[in-house]
């Protein structure tokens, strides 16, 4: 695979998780009623449960998007 293939993958990669993570902080800070509201009709659970799990998601999901997306479009750009 060529590196500027591989380079722009983790580019859009590291772009499309950034959105998905902006949008979801967004509606956690701009409208945690409705999203607790939406949430607990399926799965009941307290609202301090429920604030303590999406931020625990959130800060997975960061990691996780900085390992497997962000570093290696660092490390591409670097070595190119």
């Amino acid at each position: 695979m060529q590196l500027e293939t591989l380079t722009a993958f983790f580019m859009w990669c590291s772009v499309i998780n950034l959105s998905i993570y902006v949008v979801w902080v967004l509606f956690i800070l701009l409208a945690p009623d409705f999203i607790y509201r939406v949430q607990t009709k399926w799965v009941p659970v307290s609202r301090g449960a429920f604030t303590v799990a999406m931020y625990a998601f959130m800060g997975a999901f960061k990691i996780v998007l900085i390992v497997f997306c962000i570093v290696p479009y660092a490390s591409l750009l670097i070595i190119s």
